[in-house]
């Protein structure tokens, strides 16, 4: 009788072995299909990090294996099982793959394909494509689309993180709890101390390293040292945590009525204003989408205040960035003067300050929040809804999407929702967040997310004319990096476009993002149908890019380097911005910088959004073993060399810099978002 060797392996996660009953059938060509008993309890099979083999004996000839069903059966108490792959030995010596990378949970059962990567089109039995259909069907109605609030892309129909299916919650939601996490962070921080005196001003600037000390690094340090300076107010535009608004000026607005006597102290060329404008040396930042925006109103005890400023920078002779005029309301007029480097210290410092205070509510809102969480988290609905494991392209995408849903269904149940952890310490909780979420989404454009692209658009592309913009160097290595290995993924499975465009499964993902995730705005620029292998490459490098790059370029430089010293990114001001000049004091600037109580709830919170997860896996690691054939595998290390080189000229650059960027170096790139 024919024999079989089955091989399981189980995941190292906490609690992932299962001591239920296991059982296991093969399923062959032949129509023949034969149930085995793999595990019983007290076997002490199946155990966390286990690989476990069998000899299985089939009473007659399956023919070529084309599924394996798993089932496992309770035996005592609630007992899910993590299953990674099974490997099969025909009896000719052959050996199939079969991932799976999923958890079985309760008495349920899983049925697998072997690991090639199959489009709609390369099945042709009718078991297969009816397995395929029936995956797609079960995941549909398990991943549902829902409004969590209007104007929103829509996110995952769950209230709770413990509502999402078992596959995508995190292994330990301990350690993904905001509220414990907060409390851990002013805990390791040493903050707590002062939250006694929550509403309390600081004495002085001095005061601020009370609680900056304890995660002081070489940045950060840096930061309090010159951050009242216009040099580094300015560098922050190129490198800081939110470098994607300053855009080159090429005219100066009505709104904003900058005139040559105003700046020309400013000016090194010898030039007229205009005349610098049409050189490209100037440049802009505009907070008009804080306009109108409702400050946070959930504590009677302190009024809280937001601005939506205008801020003028200049290319100066030494090729630095610096601002040479803020206006803090969008109105010009007596009651809104235009703020100067020339003005009284105290005035131009608190007019730097506010625009750094904006500054750091659209990079936690708008840049971070809607760019690359929302966003990040249609890609991944979609992709479970659409692409069944079988597929190409679900085989890719699955591991940019790790815990993607999960971190923002426990930021919509604590850090984001109403009374949430977001409401203690910002001047846009309260639903001002909200607010400006639905009204930067008529600038989430598919175009805005390719990041070539959007820089060009910015007039932000040229290295000669701006050659200490990191952040736009090191994004395009890493954009190209992605799309080179996209478009030899996409090349190993589609040989023309004809393939891509009857590529159904395809097609459908493309349109669930377009209808649901845009919420079928055309002006939104989203494609509803992909058409050839160049736009699906570019399509792809989108959202890997988003999920992995974007995000840690806008994520992972709050905490030690530019958000840890308060009076550089205020997270609330308590005092409304100044409508003249010449009265603005040392003390009126500490009265309006956050209070004692919510300077320790911004360090907590930034230290908590800041940190890697456990056993993080960084861009170009794929330890789940989705692909088995040698081409992609080929490709998977061209793009992990690519990302070397990266690396190492990202290092070599930075060596001996006192402000380096190291945001987009790939080792530092999580695969997604999830933190």
């Amino acid at each position: 009788m024919p024999s079989y060797t089955v091989t399981v392996a189980t995941g190292s996660q906490w609690f992932a072995g299962t001591d239920d009953y296991v059982y296991l059938s093969l399923e062959g060509t032949s129509g023949c299909s034969e149930r085995h008993l793999l595990d019983k309890p007290f076997y002490n099979d199946f155990e966390r990090g286990a690989v476990d083999s069998y000899d299985v004996t089939v009473e007659e000839d399956l023919g070529e294996i084309q599924l394996i069903k798993i089932e496992k059966r309770k035996y005592w108490y609630q007992d899910d099982w993590y299953l990674k792959y099974i490997t099969v030995k025909t009896p000719v010596g052959d050996y199939l793959e079969f991932p799976c990378y999923r958890w079985i949970t309760d008495e349920k059962e899983i049925v697998l394909r072997d690991g090639r990567a199959k489009l709609p089109r390369d099945d042709k039995t009718q078991i297969l494509k009816q397995h395929r259909r029936k995956e797609l069907e079960t995941r549909q109605k398990t991943y549902r689309w829902k409004e969590w609030h209007p104007g929103f892309p829509l996110s995952i129909d769950a209230h709770s993180h413990s509502d999402l299916p078992r596959d995508i919650q995190f292994d330990n939601e301990k350690g993904i709890d905001f509220i414990l996490n907060y409390s851990k962070a002013m805990e390791n921080l040493y903050v707590n101390r002062f939250m006694h005196m929550f509403q309390s001003s600081w004495s002085d600037f001095a005061d601020f390293e009370r609680i900056f000390v304890r995660i002081s690094n070489t940045i950060s340090e840096y930061v309090m040292q010159h951050w009242k300076e216009d040099f580094m107010f300015g560098y922050q535009f190129l490198n800081g945590c939110n470098p994607v608004l300053i855009r080159r000026c090429t005219e100066i607005p009505k709104k904003f009525p900058v005139t040559m006597d105003m700046v020309e102290c400013s000016l090194e060329r010898n030039l007229t204003l205009e005349e610098e404008v049409k050189q490209g040396n100037i440049f802009i930042v505009d907070y008009e989408l804080l306009d109108g925006v409702d400050a946070n109103k959930t504590d009677p005890c302190t009024i809280q205040y937001l601005a939506a400023p205008i801020c003028l920078l200049y290319k100066n002779l030494e090729n630095k960035i610096v601002p040479i005029a803020i206006q803090l309301g969008q109105k010009p007029g007596p009651d809104n003067p235009i703020f100067l480097p020339s003005d009284a210290t105290y005035d131009w410092l608190l007019a730097k300050i506010w625009v750094r205070s904006s500054d750091f509510h659209i990079h936690q809102t708008v840049t971070h929040l809607l760019r690359t969480h929302l966003v990040s988290e249609v890609f991944s609905i979609a992709m479970f809804r659409q692409l069944p494991a079988v597929h190409p392209l679900f085989k890719l995408l699955v591991p940019h999407m790790r815990f993607t849903i999960a971190i923002n269904t426990k930021a919509r149940e604590q850090l984001i929702c109403e009374c949430g952890l977001f409401d203690k310490a910002n001047a846009t909780g309260g639903g001002g967040h909200v607010q400006m979420v639905q009204k930067a989404m008529k600038d989430l454009t598919y175009k805005s997310l390719c990041f070539p692209e959007e820089i060009k658009a910015k007039g932000m592309d040229s290295k000669e004319d701006i050659p200490y913009y990191y952040y736009r160097d090191d994004g395009i290595k890493v954009w190209e990096a992605v799309k080179s290995f996209a478009e030899d993924v996409i090349h190993i499975y589609y040989e023309s476009d004809e393939v891509v465009c009857e590529d159904v499964e395809l097609q459908a993902f493309v349109k669930d993002i377009y209808v649901y995730g845009m919420r079928g705005v055309k002006t939104s620029g989203f494609p509803k149908a992909i058409r050839t292998r160049e736009k699906l490459a570019e399509y792809l490098t989108v959202i890997i890019f988003t999920t992995s790059a974007q995000h840690a370029a806008v994520n992972f430089g709050q905490q030690y380097d530019w958000c840890s010293w308060i009076p550089n990114a205020p997270p609330t001001m308590r005092r409304p911005p100044p409508t003249e000049k010449g009265t603005v004091t040392i003390e009126q600037i500490v009265e309006s910088l956050p209070d004692r109580g919510r300077s320790c709830w911004h360090l907590g919170a930034v230290w908590a959004l800041s940190q890697f997860q456990d056993n993080e896996l960084f861009l170009g690691m794929y330890p789940d073993e989705h692909f088995v054939e040698k081409p992609v595998k080929e490709a998977m290390a061209k793009f992990r060399k690519n990302l070397d080189e990266i690396v190492n000229a990202i290092t070599e650059r930075n060596k001996n810099k006192k402000l380096p960027y190291y945001y987009l170096s790939p080792d530092r790139i999580p695969n997604s978002v999830a933190v």
